[in-house]
């Protein structure tokens, strides 16, 4: 007879108190930590230039990224942490998100822990059950994405690649490469998201059509990128909608908006990665074929003004 095991999240890494050893960020939101991190008085401005003189490599990589990358949060939270002068470059407080290090030449703190800038990126799919809050662990002891990983998955400290509402099942990716997951969450890159909805009754023929076109949320218009009833017993119709909007609970609003409330919505694709036969509660790492279209999927072409986008 085998003993129950405790729950993984249970067991999950914390960050340790001052003095103390482990990984400043391990089983827990990066983000939330860090937007609640200890408040540092930044330097004046004579100082904030000289720092950035200091530090600053024209030929090196944007700072933000290099935290991205490092998977302590996403290109966005970066900057801001940067900007509240949390973060320090061989010693030297920055506060210009413009500038360039080599992350192979210097030496990187936030709040006061330095980072290990040697990270081995991993990316996972998870199929999200109904129930499952998209949060790493829940204050309020609701399941959540660590009961699902293996210990490696929590000690890798992987973030969740966008949200899915509480009851809304299906593909969630997880990973420790902030600039991927910045990319595949920033609207200018539009990647395409599949869901098949599930609505009560019969659905009218111009109802995709009117998808299509677009319906004016109170948020602003939105528009599919292709819609399709797939089939319905009378009782029950089953639609699949592409769209590469991200905004909060964008398929439930357009549903409601037109009428047919959602019974029950699974993600079942993100670009060309799909769902497929995976059980649900499951997690398993992306293959290689799966992760170049990721890769593809978020190149970043040149502007017309010769930059990269965001």
């Amino acid at each position: 007879m085998t003993s129950r095991k405790e729950p993984r999240a249970a067991r999950a890494a914390r960050t340790p108190p001052p003095g103390r050893s482990g990984g400043p960020f391990a089983g827990e939101d990066p983000q939330r930590i860090l937007r609640s991190g200890p408040q540092r008085s930044k330097p004046r401005l004579s100082e904030a230039e000289q720092n950035f003189e200091s530090v600053h490599d024209p030929d090196g990589i944007r700072l933000q990224k290099v935290l991205a990358q490092a998977g302590v949060a996403s290109r966005r939270v970066c900057e801001g942490l940067i900007a509240e002068g949390r973060v320090e470059v061989d010693g030297k407080v920055v506060v210009e998100p413009g500038v360039r290090v080599r992350p192979e030449a210097v030496t990187i703190h936030v709040d006061g822990v330095r980072l290990s800038l040697d990270v081995e990126h991993r990316y996972v799919m998870f199929n999200k059950p109904a129930g499952v809050v998209t949060t790493l662990s829940d204050p309020q002891g609701r399941p959540a994405i660590n009961d699902h990983l293996t210990e490696e998955m929590v000690a890798a400290r992987l973030v969740h690649v966008g949200r899915l509402d509480r009851e809304t099942e299906g593909l969630l990716l997880l990973t420790n490469d902030g600039e991927l997951a910045h990319r595949l969450t920033h609207p200018s890159y539009e990647v395409p998201k599949t869901y098949m909805v599930e609505v009560a009754g019969s659905v009218r023929k111009s109802v995709p059509k009117q998808l299509l076109e677009g319906i004016e949320l109170e948020d602003g218009p939105i528009a599919a990128d292709s819609c399709r009833i797939l089939g319905s017993t009378g009782s029950r119709t089953m639609i699949e909608v592409t769209l590469h909007s991200g905004r909060n609970r964008i398929v439930r609003r357009m549903f409601d908006h037109v009428g047919h409330p959602v019974l029950r919505l699974v993600r079942t694709a993100i670009g060309q990665i799909t769902i497929g036969d995976q059980k649900q509660g499951t997690v398993r790492d992306l293959g290689k074929q799966e992760l170049g279209h990721l890769l593809e999927l978020t190149a970043a072409p040149t502007t017309p003004e010769g930059g990269e986008r965001p």
